[in-house]
């Protein structure tokens, strides 16, 4: 899935989505299990949120597809990239996470063993530094609306031009003319936050046995990366 794509038909996204795109290449052959606005889609990526998707063709296929997300089976690591130079070389995350009692349109995180909201568990690891921003992988246990959006930014490593989640403001760095040009044209690559959805791994619903897919980075968070390594921090 593209950056910049909404999956399915919604308020002011009718045309424009993966849904329809769908429909477009054979709207016989998908299972619309639960909802026919949304047929094949087994789990969802955010808007500005690019990578690896599986949609289901049968609904033999979406059941048992929907279990291994239910059972926590499937394997998904996401590239981030984040504000600031993460102290740790790994770590994991672990909070609640509801709907933000003042905006419904963001998580929050609420305590783990706690009343409110549902379990959520994120592992990360530091792939690369660049000094004012860091990429990392997170692999997660969970899949909850925003998570690893919301987790980094718990830990103090909101996503580099993520706009729900203060990321898209310059958090690191100097006050120059010259670095605040230099983060503007960083954040005009991606339209939303640097999350790339690398690698999915999962039980083949009829011939039971691990398959693994894999995306490259979108050219745009290629080129924020390829930026950072040759800038000059001062």
């Amino acid at each position: 899935k593209p950056a910049g794509i909404v999956m399915h038909p919604g308020a002011g996204n009718f045309d424009n989505t993966i849904v329809n795109a769908l429909m477009n290449y054979d709207k016989n052959s998908l299972s619309n299990i639960g909802d026919e606005l949304r047929p094949g889609i087994v789990h969802r990526l955010d808007k500005n949120t690019s990578g690896v998707m599986v949609i289901a063709k049968t609904e033999s296929t979406m059941t048992h597809l929907a279990k291994q997300f239910f059972d926590r089976t499937v394997e998904r690591r996401y590239l981030a990239l984040v504000w600031g130079d993460i102290k740790n070389e790994k770590g994991t995350i672990k909070t609640n996470l509801a709907r933000n009692l003042k905006n419904r349109k963001i998580m929050d995180t609420y305590e783990f063993e706690g009343d409110i909201g549902k379990h959520a568990i994120t592992n990360y690891k530091v792939v690369k530094r660049l000094g004012y921003v860091t990429l990392v992988e997170c692999k997660l246990e969970t899949g909850r609306t925003h998570q690893i959006r919301i987790h980094m930014k718990s830990i103090g490593h909101p996503l580099f031009n993520d706009p729900e989640y203060g990321g898209e403001k310059i958090l690191k760095g100097h006050n120059s003319a010259n670095y605040r040009k230099f983060i503007q044209n960083c954040f005009d690559e991606i339209p939303g936050q640097a999350l790339h959805a690398k690698s999915l791994s999962f039980e083949h619903p009829k011939k039971k046995k691990n398959i693994s897919f894999e995306v490259e980075l979108p050219s745009g968070f290629q080129k924020i990366l390829n930026k950072f390594e040759k800038i000059e921090l001062k």
